[in-house]
């Protein structure tokens, strides 16, 4: 198990390091997420996301809802298949939301 970590990368851009799962979110993680209102436009990277399940669809999610009620552009990035099997599973993997390259 590999601790989640969100670092702040500059100009909007978030990347997330560590394991999206059960077992690595906690209700600390949510409150973590006060940089969604940090910028007009959000950029997380999940290219160091190790390991996922249906809890990081869910954070993803929350990312999603507390995005729009900040009216934050939010964009997820180099996103792991695992995760957009899961994605694809529930539906979300048409989301604007999601991108397969990180932006310049």
């Amino acid at each position: 198990m590999s601790r989640l970590k969100i670092t702040d990368e500059g100009g909007g851009r978030f990347a997330i390091d560590g394991d999206l799962t059960f077992t690595t979110i906690a209700k600390d993680t949510i409150k973590s997420l006060t940089f969604l209102a940090s910028a007009k436009t959000i950029i997380i990277d999940l290219s160091r996301v190790t390991n996922t399940d249906s809890a990081g669809l869910a954070l993803m999610i929350e990312c999603i809802k507390q995005a729009r009620s900040n009216r934050t552009t939010l964009t997820f990035c180099n996103i792991p298949k695992q995760l957009l099997n899961l994605a694809k599973i529930s539906g979300f993997d048409n989301s604007p939301y999601f991108t397969s390259q990180l932006e310049n």
